[in-house]
């Protein structure tokens, strides 16, 4: 597959209204531990899900493959393609790259990958997200990884002002234990892990997980491993002709959820920002140009 077609994940996604209520069984099933619940023989996927084995061909077929053995080879090339480093994602951009300026191939794959995202985020679970994580009587703890500790930082400052009792977690695995001392059920974690997914981000997820926290996950089209953990996961779409993925949509999707979370909590928001703005003016750390 190409990064820029639709994941089996995408295509599962899409149809789950249209298939069977055996066939949405192996849905689930595959997507709970994807994509190597699809990598093992026909039979094992069949009884692992607890359906029959011309199921699992049926809904294979309304996927759009000619067979299991070509299903296998697609979830390969999806493994392949979550593990690239910026050199082979340079290179597969620049192979039959069109002759326009990278200003219009990077904005068009940019609007693409906002298109497709908007498309596969199921809105009620994104008000769920948003009434989780501005109840103030749940403590929020936000991490990132190598690159995605940005978009935690910028989500962690907006949600300070929106809310109490959030907390920004540095994803290095000699400091984040101590974050873990207290979680319990009330506690909701945001994680980003975007391609290629950080084993401290998962140990993390996994460890607040056990503790009984509600994870909500930051991901890209493949879907980090912290998936099997989270409670709700948000797939962005992230390729573009560079080197590196594009955070433009996960970003987008932080911005939207900022702007939900302090609607939902206005009140309680403009007094923090009314006292915030006054602590502004007493360090002056904005120029005043009246």
């Amino acid at each position: 597959m190409s990064d820029n077609d639709f994941t089996i994940a995408d295509r599962i996604q899409q149809q789950l209204d249209q298939l069977t209520r055996a066939e949405r069984q192996l849905a689930h099933t595959i997507l709970e531990n994807y994509p190597a619940s699809g990598l093992g023989p026909l039979s094992t996927l069949a009884k692992g899900a607890g359906v029959s084995a011309p199921t699992v061909a049926r809904m294979v077929q309304k996927l759009g493959f000619g067979g299991y053995p070509e299903f296998q080879a697609e979830l390969r090339e999806e493994l392949k393609a979550k593990a690239k480093g910026p050199i082979a994602k340079h290179d597969t951009w620049t192979k039959g790259a069109s002759s326009g300026h990278v200003l219009n191939r990077f904005t068009d794959a940019v609007i693409d990958n906002i298109r497709h995202s908007l498309g596969q985020i199921d809105t009620a679970t994104f008000d769920a997200a948003c009434a989780l994580l501005v109840d103030a009587d749940r403590p929020v703890s936000i991490v990132g990884g190598r690159i995605t500790h940005t978009l935690a930082e910028y989500l962690f400052l907006h949600m300070q002002v929106i809310r109490p009792d959030v907390t920004h977690i540095e994803s290095t695995s000699n400091t984040w234990p101590h974050y873990l001392l207290d979680v319990t059920g009330n506690d909701v974690f945001v994680v980003f892990d975007m391609r290629r997914y950080e084993n401290n981000t998962l140990r993390l997820a996994e460890m607040a997980h056990a503790a009984g926290a509600k994870i909500i996950l930051f991901t890209d089209q493949w879907r980090s491993p912290v998936h099997r953990v989270a409670d709700m996961t948000f797939s962005s779409r992230i390729v573009a002709p560079s080197a590196w993925d594009s955070m433009a949509t996960p970003l987008l999707l932080i911005e939207t959820m900022i702007s939900a979370m302090q609607d939902l909590n206005w009140d309680n928001t403009r007094g923090r920002i009314e006292r915030l703005e006054d602590m502004f003016d007493q360090t002056k750390l904005f120029r005043k140009f009246t």
